[in-house]
């Protein structure tokens, strides 16, 4: 009886030490790690992080030498809730004619903004534009704006040259000033100042009168 006992008892045994040596084996084989990049990229939806600090040009630098037309293929995002021609109706969002520089929530043909848009208040300046644009729920949080917002600097600054063009037309601003050469003497710093200044007020749009009518969003 005892030495079946002991029999079983080592074939128990042996078949835990199986296991376990095949649970080790195993697991270098089929060893799981974290996808460098996790899922799909989504259209038209942020990307993690992409609402963070940029080292790149800033905002007045990207509008100085922005593309309206690349503006307007931007836009296309946008086509489906909003309109931006001159008396054009409002859908889902507001027309967005005559927006830049304008009044926060306010008139747009009677358009329902949103409680959170209309305690904003303030008008649509680019900054304040670029800020919607990136995240229009951490701009105004409880808007009832779903899209998710414009990662790219650029995209936003063409998107915005664009919508200034479309009855606002005021002046971009001038690009921020470069970085001063530690190499340069201090009156060749000044020179390259002086030079990129001239050459920025050469590029810069006559005034114009602004449109009337308020802003964007909803």
């Amino acid at each position: 009886m005892s030495d079946r006992f002991n029999t079983a008892a080592g074939w128990a045994l042996f078949a835990g030490i199986v296991a376990l040596g095949g649970a080790i084996v195993s697991s270098k084989y089929f060893h799981e790690e974290r996808p460098e990049k996790m899922g799909y990229a989504i259209e038209g939806v942020e990307a993690e992080g992409a609402g963070g600090a940029a080292s790149g040009p800033g905002l007045n630098t990207l509008l100085a030498s922005a593309d309206v037309a690349a503006g307007e293929k931007v836009f296309a995002k946008c086509a489906a809730c909003h309109t931006v021609n001159q008396g054009g109706a409002n859908g889902i969002g507001p027309n967005l004619y005559g927006t830049v520089g304008e009044a926060v929530a306010q008139g747009k043909g009677g358009f329902a903004f949103s409680d959170a848009l209309k305690k904003k208040g303030g008008s649509w300046t680019f900054e304040a534009l670029d800020h919607w644009l990136t995240s229009p729920r951490e701009f105004a949080p409880g808007t009832k704006m779903t899209f998710a917002g414009l990662g790219n600097p650029a995209d936003r600054a063409n998107l915005i040259a664009y919508l200034n063009a479309q009855g606002s037309n005021l002046p971009l601003p001038a690009a921020d000033a470069a970085p001063a050469d530690a190499s340069a003497t201090p009156a060749e710093a000044a020179g390259n100042a002086t030079n990129a200044a001239e050459s920025v007020e050469s590029k810069a749009p006559a005034n114009a009168a602004p449109a009337s009518g308020p802003a964007a969003a909803h």
